[in-house]
């Protein structure tokens, strides 16, 4: 099912919100929402106009395979176009698609965190 872009949008920063120790923050300003587990990012949401992107941290194997297939997933704005990229929210990447990569995106990051680091998320 594809949703209205805003609220598709709401969509995803919910399911980034929801992540255990998710911070959700604005250090470059009100147009992009930066969400970070452990001081680390894992997602920025781009609140302009519709439709709107999110980036996310990306395996580089993968993050090139998914540019190849959908010219709505770009290398990362303004971020390593090796391990990030950008995801247009326009509709052409099932939903169900950019909700996993949102989950891929929060799982390195997190995988990259120190094991106390982790525990502190469990507990």
């Amino acid at each position: 099912m594809l949703m209205v872009a805003g609220s598709w949008r709401d969509r995803v920063m919910a399911a980034c919100g929801t992540k255990p120790g998710s911070e959700e923050a604005y250090p470059f300003g009100d147009e992009v929402a930066v969400f970070k587990v452990a001081g680390r990012m894992f997602a920025l949401v781009s609140l302009g106009p519709a439709p709107g992107s999110v980036s996310l941290k990306c395996d580089p194997g993968l993050a090139a395979d998914l540019r190849g297939r959908c010219a709505a997933i770009t290398p990362g704005y303004h971020l390593n176009k090796r391990h990030w990229n950008t995801v247009a929210l326009d509709g052409s990447v099932p939903d169900e698609e950019v909700l996993e990569l949102v989950d891929h995106s929060y799982d390195l990051v997190l995988a990259g965190l120190t094991r106390t680091q982790r525990n502190k998320l469990i507990t």
